[in-house]
C-alpha cells in the first residue's frame, strides 16, 4: 500500500506562483514512480510532470515546460511541484499518483492517488 497526500493548492492571480507538495508513505512506496496530474471540470485527467525517485530525471508535459519544476526530497519522502507564471488554463485539481512504470503519462497505469488539491488561477 502507498499513501499520498497533496497540499499547497489555492487561489492565485495569473502570473503568480504556487508550490504543491505530495507526501508519500507506505511499505511499498520506494518501488513506485511518482508523478503529478491535473483534472479540470469536464476534462480527463492529464499528465503534468514526473520525476525518477532514484536518478532525479524529470519529464514534463509540453503545456507546462519552462513554467513548472518538479523535485523531490528523498529524506522527507516528499515530491514538489513549483508552478510559476500560472495561467487561467492551469486551473484544475492537481493529483499525485504512484505507478510501477517510470515517466508514464497514462493515468490508467497509476495504482495509487492522493485526494487532490485545488489550484485556481484568476485572470
Amino acid at each position: 500500500q502507498v499513501q499520498l497526500v497533496e497540499s499547497g493548492g489555492g487561489l492565485v492571480q495569473a502570473g503568480g506562483s504556487l508550490r504543491l507538495s505530495c507526501a508519500a508513505s507506505g511499505r511499498a512506496f520506494s518501488s513506485y514512480a511518482l508523478a503529478w496530474f491535473r483534472q479540470a471540470p469536464g476534462s480527463e485527467r492529464e499528465f503534468v510532470a514526473a520525476i525518477s525517485w532514484t536518478s532525479g530525471r524529470t519529464y514534463y508535459a509540453d503545456s507546462v515546460k519552462g513554467r513548472f519544476a518538479i523535485s523531490r526530497d528523498n529524506a522527507q519522502n516528499t515530491m514538489y511541484l513549483q508552478m510559476n507564471s500560472l495561467k487561467p488554463e492551469d486551473t484544475a485539481v492537481y493529483y499525485c499518483g504512484a505507478s510501477r512504470l517510470v515517466f508514464n503519462t497514462n493515468p490508467t497505469n497509476y495504482d495509487y492517488w492522493g485526494q487532490g488539491t485545488q489550484v485556481t488561477v484568476s485572470s
